[in-house]
């Protein structure tokens, strides 16, 4: 069990990772709104909205405002690695969460296993830092999500 808490992301990473593959199947040019991107990965609006804010501030989409805005996934943002867009979203420094109700942990300083934890963390985010977020949609799985919510996906 611990183990696979190692390895879990957090929801915020899971829908941010789930617009930006989205967003890459768009067309050079094209725009989704918060809405519709919400819509495309099952998740509510505001939840998306946050994302792809967060998304923005990091340098990987790219927003315009108003009527007609949308958000696009930009040069950074189709280059970014799976490993590279988890660690930057990660929250948590540490990966044991070995505390007492007191709060202290007496092998804290010098603790064997949450270092070879936090190794194994790193090894799986290095296998993650190869695979590039927008090469990863297949044309097949954009044409279901896009028919779902009435739009089109790049042919």
């Amino acid at each position: 069990m611990l183990i696979l808490e190692v390895m879990k992301i957090s929801a915020y990473t899971d829908v941010s990772l789930r617009a930006m593959l989205v967003l890459a199947t768009l067309k050079e040019g094209e725009m989704l709104s918060s809405r519709e991107i919400a819509a495309a990965v099952g998740t509510p609006f505001n939840h998306v909205s946050k994302t792809v804010s967060g998304l923005s501030r990091l340098g990987f989409v790219s927003v315009t405002r108003g009527r007609h805005g949308g958000a696009r996934l930009n040069e950074a943002g189709r280059a970014a690695t799976v490993g590279q867009v988890i660690r930057l979203l990660s929250t948590r420094e540490d990966v044991a969460d070995c505390m007492s109700p007191r709060g202290d942990c007496p092998l804290a300083g010098d603790c064997r296993l949450r270092h070879a934890l936090n190794q194994a963390r790193e090894a799986f985010l290095r296998e993650l830092d190869d695979i590039v977020v927008a090469e990863l949609p297949t044309r097949t799985q954009a044409k279901a999500i896009f028919a779902t919510i009435g739009l089109h996906t790049a042919d």
